[in-house]
């Protein structure tokens, strides 16, 4: 018995002991990340105008600021919505573009700098080379009308060309008849048949499987006919080369349809000089394998050693080209993937209804389904073909959120480093939903089992420089993080040579941060934060409880986390998969597990009633092996794929699994596993005694606080999220128990032990008090009594004011930009109500100095703190207290920690204030024929849409406080 004792205790000792070593190292890293956890950059050059001189100065730059590395995006847009024109550089891929390229590549190097690079400029994937053969290519078809019983010689019109390319596919013959006539047309056929994309974020397209017309885009005719496939007669041999037509017609009226192909209209986008052209063709590989050839080749024969080394990934942008529905080898490729010739449904191309409605529909999603597989195994799979050959990961933003004909998820099993985008807040995307997507990416991450979340980072259209860091930046960033993202690719980091000027050139749309900013000097405490969170959570296995399905339908792009499908939030989280990985499901001693590791408590089918034969057997299995499986009975699978035995089949097996007649809600056990329907995922978790695995007990405001959890080795690591500007104390739940812990704070690298916080019934709750938008990491960690409770109330101090520091300053500017010297400011004000134009546009960093008496004696067991209040216009200060320096602070409060340097007496402040470029640019623009001190293409006297405006609203600026003196109060 003593042995046994002394065996567990051994065991005990030695998790304890690796767990305190992985601990330890985590918190190392936490406090001073490596450059491997760094941020990543879009580094635009802009319309090719870079220099070396420049590349240099943005590569060391980028070095001093810990960043992991940078991806080359040659691209235009300097002079979109208004904005003025930049000098074209050398155009992309030339021998001189080449020549800076690999001088990039050599500087990275030696800075040890990972490089990638977007294989185009601009996106929409093409360029000049991309003849009409190669280009994307969508179905077009011309018609005439014939009566029968007579033998015709007659020349078929050519169908519409765009791009002077079309071939012929299918001449088809069909009777008209009257008895067939019908008033229920093909709803939104442009749509079904992929002539266009639909929206850009990730717009819900189901409403495709239906006849319904509530997108608002729709076959304008009010009837056609129904056409019987099996009196389709096959023409393409009775017309010549020159479209003429033989052929003896039946009795009766007949339509004869001369369907073929052509280019789409579809052009590069955003691209530098002479880099335009026609887009590639992603559905075919011959397409992919020339434009490879073509450009990525000879830039890799230039880079030399680099390529696999410096040189690490390739990036193409997200899909803005619009449809394109056919290509080369549709034919075969359809017949491949589907099972079933589709010749004899083209006449829908007209808006016949082939059979019926449903049959019509069932081709469209089958046609469209078709489209998705070819640009997932035809362009993304063949580009990471092609990059793995080179020792090369690529990273395309694959997935939208601008829904193209594709299968978002799918195409992410192809990446190398999953990528996405998020925007800051602007005029352009002002909602949450129009801002974020990426649950979509950090889902595929999770199931394909890859690594690196990454995300085009704060895109904007309508700021220039006046962004509010920890307003605008921190809170989408801490938003996405709680959606899985775990690297930051700044968007946008523009080059640009020293004869550009101050703030010299930028693209229209992004937040510019860059050297040439106002506040670069000050950007580390920014920079550190979203390293210091990424180096935690990049190591990090997601936990959830909840997988749900999306579908299998195209397009098929996810939103934003909160749109929730699954009914899991709050408390719960949960990923996203598709019809790919659903079918490598397994299930293990309950769960749900995918290829990527991660295992659910339960899997959530959509709502749409709507699966495919392939995935409801595989449902039947994983039910049968003991999964749980949440979702209303599948009524049908929009497919023709096995025609009607599919059908039969996949009836009997969702009566099977649901019960031929079932209630609204209910729940019914099948094998060893269970189907539930009528409730959410989390309505039905709670009902089985499974705790939330987050919980804010005082908040039910789902949108308020936001979390992700994370195992990294013995840790469980939670990062929460105040999503509110506003102050919060609360209340928080974890589903952990006998582990303590600790509070980590990514703004200061600090990690201590949570003194409050009490365990029951296997959860903890830790109280928080979460400044405006601050987040913090709740690890646990360190083994504990499960009957262990805190020894304090609160795990944060409150503050008292001992002290506003009213009266004057002494305000000094940089004469350089405009301002005098030194000013004495009677009282904080905003510097753009001051009647000195050098101050009212002044942009830059201004000195705030201050002597002032406190009154009282400071206790040695007492903390005191320095808070500035409102700092304006994009919210950076750095302190220096009785001639120490004490930190910079960009969040509010503006808190800074002055314990050791106050005293009673005299004390000296000295606050350095910088805001951003916005104003001076603006006071330049205001007034061209006085001295100019800015230098930049950006117009700032237009709207975000590029329309004129009458006056340039200035942004406030300086120092704004109350700046006050407060005491460090603990609750009892």
């Amino acid at each position: 018995m003593r042995k046994i004792i002394l065996f567990f205790a051994l065991c005990f000792f030695l998790a304890c002991t690796k767990s305190e070593v992985n601990n330890t190292a985590l918190k190392k890293n936490f406090k001073q990340p490596d450059a491997e956890y760094g941020i990543n950059c879009w580094w635009w050059w802009l319309n090719g105008n870079v220099t070396k001189g420049a590349i240099t100065k943005d590569l060391e730059a980028m070095k001093s600021k810990n960043f992991q590395g940078a991806m080359i995006f040659d691209a235009g847009g300097h002079n979109q919505r208004s904005n003025k024109d930049i000098p074209a550089g050398p155009l992309f891929g030339s021998e001189e573009w080449n020549k800076l390229f690999v001088f990039a590549l050599d500087e990275a190097e030696r800075l040890g700098l990972s490089i990638g690079f977007n294989i185009q400029s601009g996106w929409n994937l093409g360029g000049q080379s991309v003849t009409p053969e190669f280009a994307a290519k969508q179905l077009t078809y011309s018609e005439v009308k014939v009566s029968g019983n007579e033998n015709i010689e007659q020349k078929l019109e050519q169908p519409k060309t765009q791009k002077d390319f079309y071939k012929d596919i299918v001449v088809l013959a069909f009777p008209i008849k009257e008895e067939n006539k019908t008033a229920e047309v093909i709803s939104n056929l442009d749509l079904k048949l992929g002539y266009h994309e639909l929206g850009g974020s990730a717009p819900d397209t189901r409403f495709l499987l239906t006849n319904q017309s509530s997108f608002g885009r729709h076959l304008t005719q009010e009837s056609t006919h129904v056409v019987k496939r099996d009196e389709i007669v096959n023409l393409t041999v009775n017309m010549d080369q020159q479209g003429n037509l033989s052929w003896k017609v039946p009795a009766g009226e007949w339509c004869i349809m001369r369907i073929g192909y052509t280019c789409t209209d579809a052009e590069v986008s955003t691209s530098s000089g002479d880099w335009q052209g026609n887009v590639l063709d992603y559905m075919s590989t011959k397409a992919f394998d020339f434009y490879w050839n073509d450009v990525v080749e000879p830039i890799f024969s230039a880079a030399g050693h680099h390529v696999g080394e410096t040189l690490k990934y390739m990036e193409t942008d997200s899909w803005e080209c619009g449809g394109m529905n056919w290509t080369d080898n549709f034919i075969d490729d359809f017949k491949t993937y589907r099972g079933y010739e589709l010749l004899n449904y083209l006449p829908v191309l007209g808006g016949y209804v082939i059979e019926d409605v449903n049959t019509s529909n069932a081709f469209l999603a089958d046609f469209r389904k078709t489209i998705g597989d070819l640009v997932a195994y035809n362009h993304y799979a063949r580009f990471a073909e092609y990059a793995h050959k080179y020792n090369m990961g690529v990273q395309p933003e694959s997935a939208g959120p601008h829904a193209g004909p594709m299968d978002g998820i799918k195409n992410y099993g192809f990446s190398d480093i999953v990528m996405s985008e998020f925007w800051a807040p602007s005029p352009h995307r002002p909602k949450p939903e129009n801002r974020f997507f990426l649950k979509q990416a950090s889902s595929a991450a999770h199931i394909y089992g890859k690594k690196i979340v990454g995300a085009e980072s704060f895109t904007t259209i309508g700021p220039h420089w006046n962004d509010e860091l920890w307003h605008d930046q921190k809170s989408s960033f801490d938003h996405e993080i709680c959606a899985g993202l775990n690297r930051v690719y700044l968007h946008t980091f523009t080059c640009s040579p020293q004869e550009m000027g101050l703030p010299g050139q930028e693209y229209f749309a992004g937040t510019h941060i860059n050297p040439q900013v106002t506040w670069w000097d000050y950007s580390d405490a920014f920079f550190d934060y979203m390293s210091r969170v990424q180096s935690v959570i990049q190591d990090g296995d997601f936990v959830a409880d909840v997988l749900y399905y999306y579908g299998d339908h195209v397009p098929n792009v996810f939103p934003f986390k909160y749109s929730d499908p699954a009914g899991c939030m709050p408390g719960f989280d949960y990923d996203v998969t598709d019809e790919t990985i659903f079918l490598q499901l397994k299930t293990e001693n309950g769960k749900i597990k995918v290829p990527g590791g991660v295992e659910y408590r339960v899997l959530v089918l959509p709502d749409h009633k709507v699966l495919s034969l392939a995935v409801l057997e595989k449902v039947q299995d994983l039910v049968e092996n003991g999964a749980t499986v949440i979702g209303p009975k599948p009524e049908k699978m929009i497919s023709l794929q096995g025609g009607q035995e599919a059908q039969n089949k996949f009836t009997e097996i969702a009566d099977k699994l649901w019960g031929e007649t079932i209630s609204d809600q209910g729940e019914k056990k099948y094998g060893q596993g269970t189907i539930a329907w009528g409730t959410g995922a989390r309505n039905y978790l709670m009902s089985k005694d499974i705790a939330p695995d987050f919980d804010v007990l005082e908040n039910s405001i789902v949108s308020d606080f936001d979390y992700i959890h994370y195992t990294i080795g013995a840790n469980d690591v939670y990062f929460v999220s105040n999503q509110t500007d506003k102050k919060q104390k609360v209340n928080c739940n974890f589903r952990i128990s006998g582990k303590q812990p600790e509070l980590w704070d990514a703004l200061s690298g600090e990690v201590r032990n949570a003194e409050a916080f009490s365990q029951n019934s296997g959860t903890t709750t830790v109280p928080l008090t979460l400044e405006p938008y601050q987040a913090i990491m709740v690890v646990f960690n360190q083994p504990i009594s499960k009957n262990k409770q805190g020894t304090e109330n609160s795990n944060f101090a409150d503050y008292k004011v001992l002290q506003t520091l009213s009266g004057d300053w002494t305000v000094n500017f940089d004469p350089k930009l405009g301002a005098p010297a030194s000013v004495n400011f009677p009282q904080l004000s905003d510097w753009t109500k001051s009647e000195d134009p050098g101050i009212k546009y002044y942009s830059g960093t201004a000195i705030y100095n201050k002597i002032f008496v406190f009154d009282a004696e400071t206790q040695n067991n007492q903390s005191y703190f320095l808070e500035l209040g409102s700092v304006k216009d994009v919210g950076i200060a750095e302190v220096s207290f009785n001639g120490e320096y004490k930190s910079i602070v960009w969040t509010a409060p503006f808190r800074v920690n002055i314990t050791e340097e106050l005293k009673k007496g005299e004390n000296t402040l000295k606050i350095k204030v910088v805001n951003s470029w916005y104003n001076r640019v603006a006071g330049d623009e205001l007034f061209p024929d006085k001295k100019q001190y800015t230098q930049t293409n950006i117009v700032l006297s237009h709207d975000f849409q590029g329309r004129p405006i009458s006056d340039i609203p200035l942004e406030s600026s300086g120092l704004l406080g109350p700046v006050v003196i407060k005491q460090a109060i603990t609750e009892l």
